[in-house]
């Protein structure tokens, strides 16, 4: 009898994801820097009044990924986009930053 293979793809990779993971970080803001080896990627998650904001998470990428991660992006936000229509940037623009303020009231103590 011949060997038979249980894999139908062997180039497939099985990847795992904990529950603490899979809970995901929120983040309200990235800030994107990087060297001639690679990427920077620091999310950030800015709250209303708060005079300081901390990074939640940091992934470093090579130059490779990160152009991959941009198609990746592109891709998803096209597909999101047909769906449940345009996503709006212009207050971004107008802006010309990140809203730190939020527009509401500085918390007090």
């Amino acid at each position: 009898m011949a060997d038979q293979k249980t894999d139908k793809n062997p180039n497939q990779l099985n990847i795992e994801l904990n529950e603490e993971i899979a809970d995901g970080i929120y983040s309200n803001l990235a800030i994107i820097t990087h060297s001639n080896a690679e990427f920077v990627v620091d999310f950030v998650r800015v709250m209303p009044g708060m005079p300081k904001a901390r990074v939640k998470s940091r992934i470093v990428l090579t130059p490779q990924h990160a152009k991959r991660l941009l198609r990746a992006l592109q891709d998803n936000i096209e597909k999101y986009e047909a769906v449940h229509g345009h996503i709006s940037d212009s207050k971004i623009q107008e802006g010309g930053g990140f809203p730190m303020g939020f527009g509401g009231p500085t918390a007090q103590a």
